[in-house]
């Protein structure tokens, strides 16, 4: 089950930072590490921060986009230290942990951290199914990128422990698509919102919100499968009008 749980690094500046939130992970049963976009390289300093993790390191994989990093992933969680203008389904560290492990039994789960000073952007964050917060000191919270993967991962690990002892069978999860399947259904209903003249190329608010509608939603996979067949549909009636 950990083994299907990845921790996703997007635009590390430092590369001690990559080290120790490697480090991190393997304190908790963590092995899978995606880079991307570093703005740095797997250095030295890398190694010697990762102490004993330096195999995550040297086996991390770096990617060019998220969409890559995330794309066969059922969840994804990004890590978000302020509010956002448009808000979205939020966890604390607890039930992200607890939900992380409930859907990493059948499926891959994606974990987001941002770069160090800015975080992940807002365009990011909207490819999340929710957010995490930790709930840090207001008065100082400042926590660095390798203590907020300790932190969730924690939380992670204390979720799996706890369900490894349960003498209940395992509630059946429902068939949610991929990442890439969502992703092309947003292309789709954008595609269509245009061919029906009912955004333009500068509505962004509206695709965010829509976004945000149908993450909240969670479509299982046959009523995703649904969703777009409703869009194919409207596309062949528009075409028929055209002749």
């Amino acid at each position: 089950m950990l083994e299907q749980i990845r921790v996703v690094l997007v635009g590390t500046s430092h590369s001690g930072n990559i080290g120790s939130a490697a480090r991190a992970m393997k304190v908790m049963g963590l092995s899978e590490l995606v880079l991307v976009e570093p703005a740095c390289e797997i250095d030295g300093q890398a190694i010697a921060l990762a102490a004993g993790a330096a195999d995550i390191v040297e086996n991390a994989r770096i990617v060019n986009s998220l969409d890559e990093a995330i794309a066969d992933c059922g969840l994804v969680v990004g890590s978000s230290a302020r509010s956002r203008t448009l808000e979205w389904p939020q966890l604390n560290p607890r039930e992200c942990g607890i939900q992380v492990i409930q859907e990493a039994a059948s499926r891959p789960v994606s974990l987001l951290f941002g770069r160090e000073r800015t975080g992940l952007t807002n365009e990011e964050l909207q490819k999340c199914h929710c957010h995490v917060y930790i709930p840090a000191n207001p008065e100082y919270s400042s926590l660095n990128l390798a203590m907020a993967v300790q932190t969730i991962s924690y939380e992670v690990r204390m979720a799996y422990l706890e369900k490894e002892t349960q003498v209940f069978p395992p509630v059946s999860q429902p068939e949610y698509p991929r990442t890439e399947e969502l992703e092309r259904f947003f292309d789709h209903l954008h595609e269509v919102m245009e061919q029906t003249q009912f955004i333009s190329n500068r509505s962004g608010m509206v695709m965010a919100k829509l976004r945000r509608l149908f993450v909240r939603a969670r479509p299982e996979e046959q009523e995703l499968n649904i969703l777009r067949g409703v869009l194919s549909s409207v596309q062949k009636s528009l075409a028929g009008l055209k002749k």
